[in-house]
């Protein structure tokens, strides 16, 4: 069971619903869900907080932009004193086919700058993280020109299934294990986008 969720994404007006910041976009549709709203934390973020079944939640925006996210989540764990494997980062996956999540115990940043940081400020990749996918990157794109876009008309019902999806999940990962979790969430198949 997780109750610190990080969501990665950029601050400002010109990165909302960008396909990097899903991470934010998630936390976001979670707070309008509960009616709370962020506070500027004690470090480089925002913190909302709430009571949920007994269990305390934090939900996190790191504010030191995408490719430096670790400074961000390594302030996080001292001023909570948690351990990576508390804590759960919310991203977009180029690797991962649009409408598609993944949860994972840890492993590599995949190409993904903000999973990167966060794994060389924490010196190790066995962090959870919930992944969305975004991809696959079109050909002869240029991947932070496709990441810092916007999703298409025919993606944006897509995309909005799969940020209530994972916010199910998010709810599901309070009250259960992670492995549990995995194994409820990583069997969806990827949507037909061609539809």
């Amino acid at each position: 069971m997780i109750s610190t969720f990080i969501g990665l994404g950029n601050i400002g007006d010109k990165y909302t619903g960008t396909r990097h910041n899903l991470g934010f976009e998630l936390l976001n549709q979670i707070c309008r869900k509960w009616a709370i709203k962020p506070l500027a934390g004690s470090g480089n973020y925002y913190l909302a907080e709430y009571r949920f079944e007994e269990t305390d939640i934090r939900l996190i925006w790191p504010t030191t932009y995408m490719n430096n996210s670790g400074l961000a989540v390594k302030q996080i764990l001292e001023k909570y004193d948690l351990s990576p494997e508390n804590i759960i980062v919310l991203c977009d996956d180029i690797n991962l086919p649009l409408g598609t999540i993944r949860i994972r115990t840890g492993g590599s940043d995949g190409g993904h700058n903000g999973l990167g940081s966060i794994i060389y400020s924490l010196e190790t990749d066995k962090f959870p993280r919930l992944r969305m996918g975004v991809g696959p990157l079109p050909e002869k794109t240029d991947q932070i020109e496709f990441v810092l876009g916007q999703f298409g008309d025919k993606e944006q019902e897509i995309v909005k299934k799969m940020l209530v999806e994972s916010g199910e999940a998010v709810v599901y990962l309070v009250k259960n294990r992670l492995e549990k979790a995995m194994s409820e969430y990583n069997m969806n198949p990827a949507p037909d986008i061609t539809q």
